[in-house]
């Protein structure tokens, strides 16, 4: 039976309505942050390193949820533009840890007020209580979907 003919199970609902919302929120971002070429994901790279705090491309990718291959991409095109280095580990040279630059820092601070603002305008139709719980439940989400089946 199609789609129509019969009520799909919440789950699926959920799923849909995330991952529509998600979709629209990376547009929306990619939106303002094209101007000055870069791209939600790079910004999500950007924020990894700094959260992780001199991560491995390894533990990049997986914080992203991405393949090694598409860090590794992102990772060139944010050390072309200055803002990530990728510098040896002192335990073990074979292996590098991520870093942002001051060119990076500086970027962010520059941005992040109107950036904020934009985000929670995009936020407004739900009341301060619903976004907390929103959070909330897909932070659990995040989570929960990290260990394997």
């Amino acid at each position: 039976m199609t789609d129509e003919q019969q009520p799909l199970p919440p789950p699926v609902v959920a799923f849909r309505m995330v991952l529509l919302a998600a979709q629209r929120l990376r547009y929306l971002m990619d939106a303002r942050l094209r101007p000055d070429g870069v791209t939600t994901q790079q910004a999500a790279l950007l924020t990894v390193v700094s959260v992780l705090g001199h991560p491995t491309l390894g533990e990049a990718a997986a914080a992203l949820a991405t393949t090694h291959q598409n860090t590794a991409q992102l990772v060139a095109s944010l050390e072309r533009k200055g803002w990530l280095v990728s510098e040896p580990d002192p335990a073990d040279r074979r292996r590098r840890r991520l870093a942002t630059t001051e060119k990076n820092d500086a970027y962010w601070a520059g941005r992040n007020p109107d950036d904020h603002a934009a985000v929670a305008d995009w936020f407004s139709m739900l009341t301060d209580e619903e976004v907390a719980t929103l959070a909330q439940l897909t932070s659990r989400l995040a989570r929960g979907l990290e260990t394997p089946n």
